[in-house]
């Protein structure tokens, strides 16, 4: 890639993008309270664990698959991997959050992208459909913009932990070299997952979630 390919891949993968991504903490919070995330150790294993057992299997995976389909204008490969995106949302929080993040995608997308609101019509995407959208408008390669992804999603948990165990900062930058050096691995193994082998299977996630929902002082939304 090119200076302004790269840029735009970093920039599409910033938690400081304005789609509420920072307003979730993805099970982090209420794992403090329920879980024994109470230290900076506790709290990288269970991120690096939610790495490689969620997202790697799930929204990683979806990602991979849904760029080539963007750019050959399979719609209907976009229809099903954004519904299976949905049905494997374990708890309404979750979904919510994958609902509102792609949503809120879309409306800053078509700020910058005009065929935008021509290629969404009918689909109300989730965020990694939405994501995958812009990435394949990139010079990026479907490795390089899961990267971009997953370091995303790490940046914000990482955030997420920094305030809600608390940790300090040097702290939350420890988990997250941590994280990096986990994530070519992830990506690897998500690139190559075939449909039958995608899955959202983490009882645990969705059980703190759950209880998230009723959870007292609360600093996220899920």
């Amino acid at each position: 890639m090119d200076g302004p390919s790269l840029l735009q891949l970093i920039w599409l993968a910033s938690p400081a993008l304005p789609i509420g991504g920072f307003s979730y903490s993805e099970g982090v919070e209420p794992a403090v309270e329920w879980a024994g995330v109470d230290s900076e150790a506790a709290a990288a294993r269970w991120i690096g664990e939610q790495l490689h057992l969620g997202l790697t299997r799930a929204d990683l995976a979806v990602v991979a698959q849904a760029i080539p389909a963007w750019r050959e204008g399979d719609l209907a490969r976009i229809q099903a991997l954004n519904q299976w995106v949905l049905a494997t949302r374990e708890t309404a929080e979750l979904r919510l959050q994958t609902e509102q993040m792609g949503r809120s995608f879309v409306e800053w997308l078509k700020l910058h992208h005009d065929d935008a609101v021509e290629s969404f019509a009918g689909l109300q995407p989730t965020y990694p459909v939405a994501f995958a959208f812009a990435a394949a408008r990139t010079q990026a390669s479907v490795h390089d913009a899961a990267l971009a992804f997953a370091f995303g999603w790490a940046e914000n948990m990482v955030a997420a932990a920094v305030k809600a165990v608390p940790l300090g900062q040097s702290a939350g930058q420890r988990i997250l070299a941590q994280l990096a050096a986990s994530i070519p691995a992830a990506v690897n193994t998500a690139t190559r997952l075939a449909d039958d082998e995608r899955q959202a299977f983490s009882p645990m996630l969705a059980i703190l979630s759950s209880r998230h929902e009723t959870q007292y002082s609360r600093l996220f939304r899920s």
